[in-house]
C-alpha cells in the first residue's frame, strides 16, 4: 500500500524524491526491509549506486583543483 502511494506520487510528478524519518524505533528498518524491495522490483528505487563516490553517484564532474590551476598558471607565466 505504501509502495503504491509512493509510486502514484512519483509517476504523477507530485514528488521526485522523499525524505524519510523514523517516528518510532524500528520503523525505518521496517520500511527499508518491506517497501524498498517492492520499489526496486518496480524500477522506482536503485539497486546499486552509479559510482564509487557521492559526486559520481550524482553525475557530477570533478572540479579543477583551484590550487593546482593557480600553480600551473604561475609556472606558465
Amino acid at each position: 500500500r505504501q509502495a503504491d502511494q509512493l509510486q502514484r506520487w512519483f509517476e504523477s510528478g507530485a514528488a521526485d524524491g522523499f525524505v524519510l524519518f523514523e517516528p518510532l524505533p524500528g520503523q525505518l528498518a521496517l520500511f527499508v526491509d518491506k517497501v524498498i524491495p517492492i520499489l526496486q522490483r518496480r524500477g522506482l528505487f536503485r539497486t546499486d549506486y552509479e559510482g564509487t563516490t557521492f559526486r559520481e553517484h550524482l553525475g557530477l564532474s570533478v572540479p579543477d583543483n583551484r590550487y593546482s590551476v593557480a600553480r600551473e598558471a604561475k609556472s606558465a607565466a
